[in-house]
């Protein structure tokens, strides 16, 4: 799944390839996708794309008032088509249209939830409304250094009512960084502990977005090729040398380093029904 790393990158792509010019029409090419009724995206035609921006995981198009959002879910992506096209390649969700500039076609692979998009009125905050603050802001490092809740950490990173922007690979990373247990609760972490959450919650998506920034064009197939432990179950870790582990659920799997973030304890793999103590 995209997260804030790949959408800021990808940001700044669409700004540089369709920013300042005239929106000229969405084509929806799934149903169900567009999420809103009123307005309808024909409200835009005409009006000037000032500025491309992101909100936790959301594509953010501003158009002096109104707005054009797109959620890429668990397996959208992102064509910039330069000329612009008319066929519907498979997966395809809408394509945005712009005078004399490339068309934006955002499309879909996932299998459980898909991707979205939203036309706002001026005074709606439609899904945004909900999200939690942002990584890098004063909001999230006092939630990291004072906070009490009593979820785990894990958990709470991937929750984006309480911060938005990560999911499940760059929580894996980021815990792996800080050393820091992925079953551990905030509210018994150390004060040490939380240091090093906050530090590594910005090293990670730091470095992360400087890999983003060396693609072209829009958000192809293969994302998160510089993850250092999440999807990596049984490769080495790259701190301590010894085998990376893996907590399973249905929907997800939890990579971690048991010398590294646990003192050597094998974690229970939910979906196998296995502790090992």
């Amino acid at each position: 799944m995209p997260e804030l790393p790949e959408i800021q990158g990808l940001v700044e792509r669409l700004e540089r390839a369709v920013g300042g010019s005239t929106f000229t029409g969405a084509v929806p090419l799934q149903f169900s996708a567009l999420k809103t009724v009123a307005p309808g995206p024909e409200t835009l035609v005409g009006r000037t794309l000032e500025r491309i921006g992101r909100r936790g995981k959301f594509t953010i198009m501003e158009f002096g008032g109104p707005r054009l959002l797109f959620h890429l879910s668990q397996g959208g992506r992102v064509d910039i088509e330069d000329p612009p096209k008319t066929t519907k390649p498979k997966g395809s969700v809408v394509r945005l249209r712009f005078d004399e500039r490339p068309s934006i076609l955002v499309k879909e692979f996932g299998t459980e939830r898909k991707a979205g998009w939203w036309v706002l009125a001026p005074d709606e905050d439609g899904p945004l409304a909900v999200l939690g603050p942002e990584p890098f802001s004063p909001e999230y490092e006092a939630m990291v250094l004072h906070g009490d809740d009593r979820r785990r950490v894990h958990t709470i990173l991937r929750d984006q009512r309480t911060v938005a922007g990560i999911g499940r690979g760059y929580s894996d990373d980021i815990l792996h960084r800080a050393q820091i247990s992925p079953f551990a609760a905030l509210a018994g972490l150390s004060a040490g502990e939380r240091k090093r959450l906050l530090a590594a919650t910005r090293e990670i998506l730091d470095e992360a977005l400087a890999s983003e920034r060396k693609r072209t064009g829009g958000l192809q197939t293969k994302i998160g090729d510089h993850f250092a432990v999440h999807g990596r179950y049984g490769f080495p870790c790259p701190r301590c040398g010894g085998d990376l582990r893996r907590v399973s659920y249905e929907s997800h799997e939890v990579a971690y380093c048991p010398a590294c973030q646990t003192g050597g304890k094998i974690l229970a793999d939910r979906r196998l029904s296995r502790l090992v103590r």
